[in-house]
Formats: C-alpha cells, structure tokens, sequence
C-alpha cells in the first residue's frame, strides 16, 4: 500500500510540473514563465539570500535547466563559479568598555550599555577622554568641534547627527555619519571615538546601533563604539556639566563647546571579525558554428539572488518587525525565468549560431554586484572575446502602456537600430544610453563592453515581501523574453561585432555624497581590502587626465588617508570645482602621486 501511495505521488508530481510547462517545447511562452517563476519565487527558496543553502537549491535548480538545455559547463568542466563575500560582521569575545572616573571604575554591558560599531577597527587602549561636541570639522562652514583641542592620543566623545538636526536641509548632514565622525576624530590624531545620542526630539529612544555589515572594511586599529545617554550623563556629570543644557546651547549658538574630560579615563577593547560565505555564479555556454564568429562570445544574464528573509534589512522597504521572506518574484526571479528561457530557446537552436552565447545567472547582486565584478575579474572566456552583454532584471511587471526601459542603449552606436527594427511588440521604449544603472551589466559597462538592460520598470512591490510571483504579468514577460531573444539573435548574425561607445555619466557609483566635485572613478565592486580601488575610469575626467588606471587603489586623497569608499567619498566633498588635489595610489605594490584638477559634478 505504502508503495502505491509512492507511486502514485510520483505520477501526480510529474503530471502537475508537466502541465505547468512543456519540457518538450523550445518556445518562450507565459505557461513557461509561470512554471519556472512559481518555483523559484515560493517559500521554498526563502529569498534566495547570497550564499544560503537556498541560493544554492536555486543555482542547483538553474545548472540543472542549463544542462536540459545543452549548455556547456562554462567553468572548467562546471556550470558554478564560486566567490567569497562578507555577510555579515559579529563581535569577538575581546570587547570591554570601562570608565574610570572618581576613583572608580565603571565597566559597560556590551549590547546593554555599550555596543562596538560594526567598522570598528580592533584595538586595545587606555585613554584620557575628550567631549567633542558633535565630533564635526567642517572649516567651509566655519565649525570645528575640534578647534584648537588636542586630542592625539585620546578618545573622543561625540554626539550624533548635528547642530541643525531639526532641519532635513542641512549643509552639515554630509559630515554626520558615523563613519565621517570617526574618519574626522582618526585624522585629528584621536585614538578612537565614542558615539552617544544626544537630545532629539524627533529621535528619543537612545537605541545603540545596528551590527550590520556596511560594504567596506574596518578602520584598522581604530576602536569605536556607542554608549547610551545614561552613561555619558555620570561621565559629564563630574565635569559638573548637565547634558541635555550643553547639546542646547550648542545648537542655539550655532558654535563648538568642547572640552577636555578632566580625571577620567576610559580603557577600550574592541574587536569585530568578518564572517565570509561563499556564493556562486551558474554559467554555460552554447558554441556557435561559424569558424571565425563562434570565437566571440555574446553574454546573457541575469542575478538569481535576493534579499532572504531579514538578512538585508538596509536593502528592504518593508518596516515591519516580523521577519518576512522576501521572493523577489519580479527582483529577480522574472529575469532569471527569462535566462532559462533563453538559454532553452537558443539551446534547441544550435546549428543557426554563428556566434557563441554564454548564459550567466549571477548572485550577490543585491549586495553590490558581487557575483558579476568577480566574474568579470575572473573569467574564463577573455573579456575581449566578448561582443556585448545583455541583462535582464525586473520584466515581469510589463504595464498597460507596455514602457519597457533599455539601458545602455548607447553603448554602440548600432543598438537603438537594432532595439527599434525588432520592436514587433509595440513596446514603449525608453532609452538610456549609460551604461550604469545599479545592475549586473554595469560590471560588463567597466570593462567597455557593449550593454543592454531591459527593465519594466520599479513598483510598489520593490524589495518588500509582496513582491511574489502572483503579480507577475506573464503574457507582458512572454512579450519581452521574445524581444530579448530577437535582438540578441539579430546580434549574433552581425558580421562585425558591436562597436563600444564610452557614454559619459555620474561616476562614484555606490556610495551616496553630496559632493560638489566629480573625480571620474569607478568602484570595484566587493574589494574588502585598504584604500578604495577603482575597476575604470571616466574618459576625459580628472582620474583619466591624471593617469589613473583600472586597479588602482586610492589611499590618500588630499591630506585625508582613505581606508576604504566612504573615506574616499568624505574626502572629496571638501573641494570645490576646478581645484586641485594630490592623489596617493597603489599600484602593483607601489605608492604613486598624482595629481588631478577636479571638476562639477
């Protein structure tokens, strides 16, 4: 009996998934869709979080259809590329707060009283302790909490945010982040910072910070923490000073109050380790048939990985405090849908290529374009060989007015041709002719490869766990998968490959500034190491005229030591257009000036 149930639950597996799609079938059509998207944007999969077991059910799923499809295995005889990434960051068990103060010592409870920031450099130091106000130097808009206080060698305490926190336009907001105030307290010579909220009355629940992972590494040896109020109130208060009435005339006067902490000292120990996962890319390939064409490869892809349950809450837009599995049905199971689709489509189609097609599905995008820069990095196939790179993130959300944007529709002076005299889709096409856009085909973009990027465009839904499968427009994605597979089809017949064309943009991408100056760099996505390296340059822009190169990493910039892309970002907001600055670099191992004219942003 139990073997019939077996068999019978077997049978009526197979006859569901069966009349989901027809495996048989080659063609693109919203049945089709609907198969591969329902599965890989249910429950099952969690949100496809970079590096979870779940990611891995899904690239398990995905290689398995590439090997259905035909596809070579495109990594030495594997369809996976593996690469580290930091998840997240925890602390280790060497961290302790304690104040001395009237011949007593007062240790902190650590994540009670106290909590290491997340950048915290590791660090064990003894101190006198400084009050630096809000711990800002900003000389263009003549305040200084650190003035003509000394504090080399000591710690400094600072309040968060600044003076004009009740304003949302203010000119000091681009000095108040953590990361800023501690730059500004290392490169004053402090031997570390601590934060502690003020009084604010649209911010009064005196919370310690989050320990996430922001993207970039530590500040070596440079310890960092924050303390609750009641703590900086007993320190303040044996300088017979009352709290809340010194932040208030702060803020009243619009003038700096600092003032060495007398007869009290403060020794720290901090340390935060980086936890490293390993992610993978799935990739095949199809060979095309002309002897000459099939040595250059044309590239589809599109990232499988999304936000999980709560591991990405920066990323989220949901504000509630339950955790919730984000699908990404539409970010991006329908783009990943789309690649099987192609992959399966091409794949029945063999013998007709002239070139060779590579179907990549990447993760860790969602965490900066991880999985696309290593495998841009790291490829197998020499990005030369590369014609053009076609990218497909969020189509499943095709409107009634069928807008579909395409960016990087400049990158070769032959692709809006192409895009317009393939459009048998009546589609409203919107181009974009950078090559930017936050997405996989950027990673393609720095290498000066011609991009296209189909996007239906962003909704409600974006990065909230409502973004599921059941508002997929699947006859709106049949409409555009076929679109991709015309134009990428009417490519790879070409008999000369695309032409790349540098589209001048917004440079700096990746980190948000309210810089006046644009230097013209392009960050490598996913480096961990010191300084801020760069994967490319702006033509004609400041970096390029001062003999900047790809793999350079930025360590100093003006007088401001840069550790890391934020370092780099608060150091260029201090100049102005047309001024000049001396740049330090490592290049192979070597420290070189330069020197770059900067220009409006």
């Amino acid at each position: 009996m139990k073997k019939r149930f077996l068999i019978f639950l077997l049978l009526f597996t197979v006859n569901f998934i069966s009349a989901q799609k027809n495996w048989n079938d080659p063609q693109i059509t919203a049945n089709d869709i609907k198969a591969h998207i329902f599965y890989l944007a249910s429950d099952q999969f969690k949100g496809r979080f970079t590096g979870s077991d779940e990611e891995r059910l899904a690239g398990n799923y995905i290689s398995d259809q590439f090997k259905n499809a035909g596809l070579l295995p495109l990594f030495n005889g594997s369809y996976f590329q593996e690469f580290p990434f930091i998840e997240s960051v925890e602390l280790t068990k060497n961290n302790s707060a304690v104040f001395t103060f009237q011949n007593q010592s007062r240790e902190l409870k650590l994540k009670e009283e106290y909590i290491t920031a997340p950048f915290s450099g590791e660090a064990k130091i003894k101190s006198d302790l400084v009050f630096a106000g809000y711990g800002i130097s900003a000389p263009k808009l003549n305040y200084d909490d650190y003035g003509e206080l000394d504090v080399k060698g000591k710690v400094v305490l600072v309040m968060r945010y600044h003076p004009e926190h009740d304003s949302s336009k203010s000119e000091f907001d681009r000095y108040a982040t953590y990361r800023q105030k501690a730059a500004a307290a290392r490169d004053k010579g402090a031997s570390g910072i601590i934060f502690v909220n003020g009084y604010f009355p649209q911010n009064d629940q005196d919370q310690l910070m989050e320990l996430h992972y922001d993207g970039a590494a530590g500040i070596k040896d440079f310890p960092v923490i924050q303390i609750k109020r009641d703590a900086a109130n007993e320190i303040l208060k044996t300088q017979n000073i009352d709290f809340a009435q010194h932040q208030k005339k702060i803020d009243t006067d619009k003038k700096p109050s600092s003032f060495l902490i007398n007869d009290v000292s403060v020794e720290l120990e901090t340390g935060v380790k980086e936890i490293e996962k390993i992610a993978r890319n799935v990739g095949g390939f199809i060979e095309g048939k002309d002897p000459a064409l099939k040595k250059e490869y044309l590239v589809i892809g599109a990232h499988y990985d999304h936000l999980g349950i709560d591991q990405l809450k920066s990323s989220s837009m949901y504000k509630g405090t339950e955790p919730q599995i984000h699908n990404g049905a539409d970010d991006n199971g329908s783009g990943t849908t789309g690649l099987l689709e192609l992959a399966e489509k091409f794949g029945s189609e063999k013998s007709n290529l002239k070139r060779s097609i590579i179907f990549l599905a990447f993760s860790g995008e969602e965490l900066g374009l991880l999985g696309s820069s290593h495998f841009t990095n790291n490829s197998p196939i020499a990005l030369s060989d590369m014609s053009a790179m076609f990218n497909m993130d969020m189509i499943g959300r095709l409107n009634d007015e069928k807008s579909l944007t395409v960016i990087g529709a400049g990158t070769s002076s032959i692709w809006k041709d192409i895009l317009n005299n393939n459009n048998k889709y009546q589609f409203n096409l919107a181009f974009n002719d950078g090559g930017s856009g936050g997405s996989d085909h950027q990673a393609f973009t720095n290498k000066n490869i011609p991009v296209l990027f189909f996007f239906t465009g962003t909704h409600t839904d974006y990065h909230k766990p409502s973004d599921d499968a059941d508002k997929i427009n699947l006859t709106g994605e049949e409409a555009v998968v076929n679109f991709v597979y015309d134009v990428v089809n009417y490519t790879q017949q070409l008999d000369k490959k695309p032409d790349y064309v540098k589209v001048e943009e917004p440079t700096n991408r990746g980190a948000a500034t309210r810089s006046r100056v644009t230097v013209g760099t392009v960050p490598e996505f996913g480096y961990n190491g010191n300084g801020y390296k760069i994967s490319g340059v702006t033509e004609g822009g400041p970096a390029a005229k001062g003999g900047m190169k790809p793999n350079d990493i930025i360590i100093k910039f003006g007088s401001k030591t840069v550790n890391n892309i934020y370092d780099f970002m608060y150091a260029m907001g201090e100049f102005s257009p047309g001024e000049k600055v001396d740049v330090v670099i490592l290049r192979e191992g070597k420290e070189v000036t330069l020197n770059l004219e900067l220009i409006a942003k």
